[in-house]
């Protein structure tokens, strides 16, 4: 059986007569903004989901893993029913409903990586413009240890970006 999708509008009347809400994007990410009342459990940890036979309402930011991840929520909820909001966290935000926002919270790492890899890939193409063509070898290197993390699922980048002063401190 899929998991029925519902507009945001239909999820609010769901969570007033009792649904829950289970947001299951990363503690980083939902630290930073979620939907009052939502409570975080990661997709990764989502077997530890306790739902007491109440309705259940999955979302992420945009719908994508929860669309992906259909068959393991559907697991998890047990014989209770479940549903997926449509677009997640943005078309709720869209639909005008409440978000709650943590601006003081640091960027979930994989922004961060992102940020930082394109940068070290735009400062590299440029300085060997510029400088020397030995300057390349930086975009190549950021390159590889991406494909790695796409290839491995480990990436050096997030875990050194986890380790610093900004992250170390919202963790806490």
């Amino acid at each position: 059986m899929a998991i029925t999708t519902i507009s945001p509008a239909e999820a609010r009347r769901a969570i007033e007569d009792g649904a829950l809400l289970v947001d299951i994007r990363g503690t980083d990410e939902h630290a930073r903004e979620w939907i009052p009342g939502a409570v975080n459990v990661p997709l990764d940890k989502i077997g530890t989901l306790s739902c007491d036979g109440r309705p259940v309402i999955f979302h992420c930011r945009s719908g994508m893993r929860t669309a992906a991840g259909a068959a393991e929520l559907e697991c998890a909820a047990g014989a209770a029913p479940c549903y997926i909001l449509e677009g997640g966290l943005q078309a709720w935000r869209a639909a005008d409903q409440p978000v709650a926002v943590d601006r003081h919270r640091p960027l979930e790492v994989m922004r961060q990586v992102q940020l930082a890899a394109g940068g070290l890939v735009v400062a590299g193409v440029a300085l060997g413009a510029f400088v020397a063509p030995g300057f390349y070898l930086l975009s190549a290197f950021v390159g590889a240890g991406l494909m790695t993390a796409g290839a491995t699922g480990w990436c050096g980048m997030a875990k050194l970006l986890a380790a610093m002063p900004w992250n170390r401190r919202a963790a806490a």
